[in-house]
C-alpha cells in the first residue's frame, strides 16, 4: 500500500458475515444469488465472486455479457445470470460458456432457440416478467404464453422465472406488494398447467430486508433472492436491519502536504472556506477524479482515530482537511475517508444520505481506485440445499456447495 496515493480496502471477512446475515434473513431452503454487476458495485467482481463461492453462494448475477465472460475467464464455473438484456452479437459466446440469459420478449426466445439449435447446445434462460418496473421484461399478460413456448422449445431450458421490484423502499412501499401479487398470480397459473418455473426470484436487498417475504405465497423449494448492496454492507439507512451489516469497503489516502495558515486564509477553488483561526491544512492526493463527489462537504476524515473536517471545495486531484486541532499529524500519515479507524467509523450509507444519493452510486464511482483485499481465510459455509429436479424446461443451475478449488485472489 505504500505506493498508493489513494485506495479502497475490501474486507472479505465482512463480506462473509454479511452473506451469513442474508442467508439467515432468507430462511432455510432459499437460495441466494449474489449480484456482482458493475465490478461488484465497485468492490472488485472477480475477488468478490471467488470468495462468495467459497462462502457457499451458488449463483452470480451480472449486468452484461462482458461481465459474465470476465468471470468465466477468471475461473468462475458457477451459474452466472445476465440480469439485463444481451445484444444479438453477444449470444454465441454466452451459449458457449453456459451463461444464463435473461429474456424479455418472444422474438429473443425464438432467436435463442434457433441459435442454440445451430450450435448444438441448450440455452439456459430466465424469463423476466415486467410487473411494474417498466424497463425490461415481458408483460404479465403475455408471460404465460411465452412460458408454454419455452417449455415446448427443443433447445431452451427454463432455469428461472423472475421479476424486478421498482420501489427502493422494498416492502415499505405498496407498489412492491402489488408487484409481488401479480408475480404470484403468474406462478400459480403456471403451476396449475404443470409448467415448471425453475428458480423463482423477485426479492432484492431492499425487499429482503423490509420483510416483504421470500415465499409470499410462492410455495417452497424453488425460491431464490438476488442480493447486491446488502452483501456489501451499505443498505440505505432506512432499510438497515437493527443488527446492522458490515461495511466491506474502506477508503484510504495519505497526507502529502501540511501547511500552517493564518486566520481568514481561503482554501480551495472559489475561496468558499476561510480559516476561522490560525490552523494547519493537510492535503490528500484524492479528489473527484478518483470518484469522490465534487459537492462533498460537511464530512470528516479520520486520522489515527481522530476526526478532521474536510474544508474547501474538492479538486480533481486533491482534498484538504483542517487538522489544526490535532497533535502529531505528519506527512505520509494514513487517512480514512470511509471505514473504521480506532473506535470511529465512517459509513457509506451516511455519506450517501448527506449527499442525497444512494450508496450504490458512491461505491461504483470509487471502484476506479486501486484495491487491497484483506481477510478471507475462514469463509462462512451455509448448509447445502437440495437441488431442484431436472425436468424439461426447468434446470437447476447449481447447488449451494462451495466452488471446487476457488481461491481468494491476491490484492489487485
Amino acid at each position: 500500500m505504500d505506493s498508493f496515493r489513494a485506495w479502497t480496502e475490501i474486507d472479505l471477512d465482512a463480506l462473509a458475515q454479511n452473506l451469513r446475515s442474508v442467508c439467515q434473513r432468507a430462511g432455510p431452503g432459499v437460495r441466494v444469488m449474489l449480484v456482482v454487476k458493475q465490478d461488484a458495485y465497485g468492490h472488485g467482481a472477480v475477488a468478490i465472486a471467488h470468495h462468495a463461492l467459497r462462502c457457499g453462494i451458488g449463483a452470480l448475477g451480472v449486468g452484461s455479457s462482458q461481465e459474465a465472460l470476465e468471470l468465466r475467464g477468471a475461473g468462475i464455473q458457477a451459474p452466472i445470470l445476465i440480469l439485463g438484456t444481451v445484444v444479438e452479437e453477444e449470444l454465441p459466446a454466452c451459449l458457449r460458456h453456459e451463461i444464463h440469459v435473461g429474456v424479455h420478449a418472444v422474438d429473443r426466445c425464438r432467436s435463442l432457440q434457433e441459435l442454440a439449435r445451430m450450435m448444438g447446445v441448450q440455452a439456459h434462460v430466465h424469463l423476466n416478467v415486467d410487473t411494474g418496473m417498466g424497463r425490461l421484461g415481458i408483460s404479465t399478460s403475455l408471460a404465460l404464453d411465452l412460458l408454454r413456448e419455452v417449455h415446448e422449445a427443443s433447445h431452451l431450458q427454463l432455469a428461472g422465472l423472475m421479476t424486478h421490484l421498482s420501489a427502493p423502499e422494498g416492502g415499505h412501499c405498496p407498489s412492491s406488494h402489488a408487484q409481488m401479487a401479480l408475480f404470484r398470480g403468474l406462478v400459480e397459473q403456471a403451476r396449475k398447467e404443470g409448467l415448471p418455473c425453475g428458480w423463482i426470484h423477485a426479492l432484492n436487498s431492499a425487499g429482503l430486508f423490509t420483510n416483504l417475504g421470500v415465499s409470499d405465497g410462492l410455495g417452497s423449494g424453488s425460491q431464490m433472492v438476488r442480493v447486491g448492496i446488502a452483501a456489501y454492507g451499505a443498505l440505505p439507512r432506512h432499510l438497515m436491519p437493527p443488527s446492522g451489516l458490515n461495511q466491506i469497503m474502506s477508503l484510504r489516502s495519505r497526507i502529502v502536504f501540511l501547511k500552517d495558515v493564518p486566520a481568514d486564509t481561503p482554501v480551495g477553488y472559489g475561496s468558499l472556506w476561510h480559516a476561522p483561526r490560525p490552523t494547519r491544512i493537510a492535503t490528500l492526493p484524492i479528489g473527484y477524479g478518483h470518484g469522490l463527489p465534487r459537492n462533498l462537504h460537511g464530512w470528516d476524515a479520520l486520522i489515527a482515530g481522530r476526526r478532521a473536517p474536510l474544508v474547501g471545495r474538492l479538486s480533481m486531484d486533491y482534498t484538504t482537511l483542517d487538522v489544526g486541532h490535532l497533535e502529531g499529524v505528519r506527512v505520509g500519515q494514513e487517512v480514512t475517508l470511509l471505514g473504521k479507524d480506532g473506535e470511529e467509523e465512517l459509513r457509506l450509507e451516511d455519506l450517501a444520505h448527506s449527499l442525497g444519493t444512494i450508496p450504490h452510486e458512491l461505491s461504483c464511482s470509487l471502484g476506479r481506485l486501486p484495491r487491497v483485499f484483506v481477510g478471507g481465510a475462514e469463509p462462512f459455509l451455509p448448509a447445502q440445499n437440495p437441488p431442484l429436479e431436472h425436468t424439461k424446461g426447468a434446470v437447476h443451475p447449481g447447488s449451494l456447495a462451495p466452488a471446487s478449488g476457488a481461491q481468494t485472489p491476491s490484492p489487485s
